[in-house]
């Protein structure tokens, strides 16, 4: 690489820091003249696409607690409730990218009002169900209306606002929102499983996504590229069938082991699939995600430390709440209310981060973010069988590992959108949206293989608590690997100084 290119991409790669800026002879600075501030415009533009990434976070999770309900109320057998959750993760998170292309195409703006649409009317009737084949067909709709709409938002939200600490800022707060909702999801699934009905968990998207279908149109503004590109269906099928694969296997390494033929078969179709995907993006004159693009260190490595942020931090929900109510004894909605703490270090982590990455740098941010989960993680490592001392050590560590984690979080946003054309932003969030969908999925395959090898296929207390610190062990060394990847990959000269 020249010193030209190096150059060039130290400008596109990092985050610019704000410099002192000249204050007007007619006085300092308002928020229609500083770019540092949110006008009241841009605050309305922005609670709307919040509003609807709180909602889709909320719904990655609001189900889990209530699915024994689920099973009991429409006649699931045990085998297959499973497939309430993966029919939504394999929908969310292999179209992902597919959809984020046709927002460049037709308009981000439509494809995101028009999703909010579908998930009002699938989770509509899926509160409505009366037989498992209505209820799967609706998870079905929520996850594609999940798929179209994360990377639709995302993109809005970064072409609203300019690349800088105004950006930050919007993307700190949906970071924030939207760990928070994944939280809030499990809370509030027990709350309305035992108070009301598991109808209710679909019955509560309807009005705010109603809210968002009706405001949205008056306060957003259409997005796309200047010039439409063509769509590459033979690589949106590739990639999209090869996701599929993962998903599916991984989902069923978590329900069957990872010697089962259905997840073996699974993962091995998505990874020549994928192969298939790159040779496809080599040949074709319009890829769907150009290999420079691709090739790009904020795109390749920010995209992996973004799928091992979500991995962690939501597996490890997963974790505690096997610690929770198998070895402490936990009631379901019990152990849902205790990651509450969680969601507040997540909220609190989305609102530090700003002004760390206007003070520091983005990788400043990535390695000590990491480094604070990392500690935390391996805090819960000294959990006990007790419930007082447990609990003790649990609640702060939650707490500050959740601010480490959406730190990392944020960082990674950041890192993935920033230094790229507006044209480019329907691919590069639909590249971070796949990242999160895909670590959502994986975490809980991953780490439940962890904890059956610790049990050694014992159920006892004891042995599930073993095999629940063996995996967290596990989950901190995967912080730790996305710390060394921010220090030895996303290093600037401006950070090496």
């Amino acid at each position: 690489m020249s010193d030209s290119e190096g150059n060039a991409m130290s400008i596109t790669e990092d985050t610019p820091r704000p410099t002192a800026r000249p204050v007007p002879a007619s006085g300092p600075p308002t928020a229609e003249t500083d770019p540092r501030r949110l006008t009241g415009r841009s605050k309305l533009i922005l609670a709307v696409l919040l509003v609807a990434q709180f909602m889709l976070a909320v719904d990655f999770s609001i189900l889990n607690v209530a699915l024994p309900a689920i099973g009991d109320g429409l006649g699931f057998s045990l085998a297959d409730l499973q497939w309430v959750a993966t029919s939504f993760a394999l929908s969310a998170a292999g179209f992902t990218l597919f959809f984020g292309r046709i927002g460049d195409l037709i308009g981000r703006k439509k494809i995101f009002i028009g999703s909010l649409a579908l998930l009002g009317l699938a989770s509509l009737l899926g509160g409505l169900a009366t037989s498992p084949e209505i209820l799967l067909a609706a998870r079905v709709a929520q996850g594609l209306a999940t798929a179209a709409a994360t990377p639709a938002g995302l993109s809005l939200l970064t072409t609203s606002f300019p690349e800088g600490p105004l950006r930050q800022k919007a993307l700190g707060i949906n970071g924030a929102l939207m760990s928070a909702g994944f939280t809030t999801g499990a809370i509030l699934g027990g709350v309305l499983a035992d108070l009301l009905s598991w109808r209710w968990a679909f019955f509560v998207n309807v009005p705010v996504a109603l809210a968002v279908v009706l405001v949205g149109p008056a306060v957003v503004k259409e997005s796309r590229p200047a010039t439409r590109p063509r769509l590459d269906l033979p690589g949106a099928l590739t990639v999209t069938l090869g996701l599929l694969g993962l998903v599916y296997g991984m989902t069923q390494a978590g329900e069957h082991g990872w010697t089962h033929p259905h997840a073996l078969g699974g993962l091995a179709a998505g990874v020549l699939l994928l192969a298939a995907f790159v040779l496809v993006e080599r040949t074709v004159a319009a890829p769907l995600v150009p290999l420079a693009t691709l090739g790009r260190r904020t795109v390749a490595w920010g995209n992996l430390l973004g799928l091992l942020a979500f991995l962690t931090e939501t597996s490890l929900v997963y974790l505690l709440t096997l610690y929770l109510q198998k070895t402490l004894g936990f009631s379901p909605l019990a152990a849902g209310v205790s990651f509450g703490v969680l969601g507040a270090g997540t909220v609190v982590g989305g609102l530090l981060a700003p002004r760390l990455l206007a003070r520091t740098s983005t990788v400043t941010v990535l390695v000590g973010g990491g480094l604070v989960q990392a500690a935390f993680t391996a805090a819960l490592l000294f959990l006990g069988t007790t419930t007082d001392a447990s609990l003790a050590l649990l609640l702060p560590a939650t707490f500050f590992g959740g601010v480490g984690n959406m730190l990392v979080i944020v960082g990674f946003m950041v890192t993935a959108t920033s230094g790229l054309p507006d044209a480019e932003q329907g691919l590069a969030t639909g590249l971070a949206s796949m990242s999160q969908q895909v670590g959502i999925t994986m975490g809980t395959p991953i780490m439940s293989a962890v904890v059956t090898a610790g049990t050694a296929g014992a159920t006892t207390a004891g042995a599930v608590h073993h095999g629940v610190t063996t995996a967290i062990a596990v989950n901190a060394a995967l912080v730790l690997l996305g710390v060394a990847i921010a220090a030895l990959f996303l290093r600037t000269r401006a950070d090496r100084t």
